[in-house]
């Protein structure tokens, strides 16, 4: 069994945005239902690509790419509720040839709450054929990174 990676910590994040939790984000726990992280993730993920000036889907289209979400990981550190003032960190982790990994963790103040990793590959938009994650958007994000992405 491979060793896992330790917890997110709020500090290894170049990029944060806030994120308030709605009523209708929580189960009748009241809590917020597990998916919803997901939804959160991606909402991070999108202002994290318009942080590092490609935002999405504009500006990988003309690159001839689309990204696609094909793996999805969460650890569950503790509950979030109600009006929670959350932050989500984003940040690359690793690039590969078509494909990218994101770490994208919540926090509620420096507590993690939850930590993602999403794997996304680029595809053509119609056909979703795998092509090669755009330079320009790797050097953008390495660029942008404290924490450099393998």
């Amino acid at each position: 069994m491979a060793e896992r990676e330790p917890p997110a910590v709020l500090s290894d994040f170049t990029f944060t945005t806030p994120l308030r939790v709605r009523w209708a984000d929580c189960d009748m726990q009241g809590i917020v239902f597990n998916p919803n992280y997901l939804m959160y993730a991606d909402v991070a993920m999108t202002e994290y690509m318009r942080a590092v000036g490609f935002p999405y889907p504009e500006a990988l289209l003309p690159h001839g790419a689309d990204i696609f979400a094909v793996n999805a990981n969460t650890d569950f550190r503790a509950s979030a509720r109600f009006d929670d003032e959350l932050t989500m960190g984003v940040r690359a982790v690793r690039f590969g040839r078509t494909s990218f990994l994101f770490r994208i963790a919540a926090f509620r103040g420096e507590a993690l709450i939850c930590d993602v990793r999403n794997t996304y590959v680029c595809a053509t938009e119609g056909e979703q054929t795998p092509v090669p994650v755009p330079a320009t958007f790797v050097e953008a994000v390495t660029a942008f990174e404290r924490v450099k992405p393998e």
